[in-house]
């Protein structure tokens, strides 16, 4: 990495590059059609996108500013998986879910690009050891990028439920 761009800097052009792509996959998606899960183990698109939304608000960015600040206090208890579940976002509005993680993502892009003489190397003792929060920023991205894939194969079965009888290996 240059060591003259700031690791907040570089994690947030990943992260607004990654909010365009979220958006161009979900924008003028239907709702009904955003709740189909296409087997027993996929989440929905508006399960994928409250998960996002849950993570932003709630996970990522509120655990690197304790790391920063104050790594001897606790975390609060997080249950992501769980959360989908119980915060119902399977039945939301996958529209409002994308506005809601947009703005909630535009707030974490200001408050990294606000951030200056943070100490990344800063971290907290977890069960697999030492977490900086240098590697909380990179788990962040890591994150996005994971639901990026998971959001291009629910695209994917929903084209192949949408083309049935016709077979797409030729692509591979």
């Amino acid at each position: 990495m240059n060591s003259k761009i700031s690791p907040q800097l570089v994690a947030a052009q990943h992260l607004e590059q990654s909010l365009s792509a979220i958006s161009a996959l979900v924008e003028g998606v239907d709702d009904e059609l955003a709740r189909v899960r296409h087997d027993v183990d996929s989440w929905s698109l508006t399960e994928i996108l409250g998960h996002l939304l849950d993570e932003e608000r709630e996970d990522f960015r509120a655990r690197i500013k304790l790391v920063l600040e104050d790594p001897d206090a606790e975390w609060p208890a997080i249950d992501p998986e769980g959360w989908v579940e119980e915060r119902g976002h399977r039945r939301k509005s996958a529209q409002e879910l994308l506005r809601f993680f947009q703005e909630e993502r535009r707030r974490s892009l200001e408050w990294l690009r606000a951030l200056s003489d943070s100490d990344w190397h800063r971290g907290k003792e977890d069960p697999r050891g030492t977490l900086r929060a240098g590697d909380l920023l990179l788990a962040w991205v890591a994150h996005d990028l994971a639901h990026l894939a998971q959001i291009a194969r629910w695209h994917r079965a929903r084209g192949a439920a949408a083309l049935e009888p016709f077979r797409d290996d030729y692509a591979y």
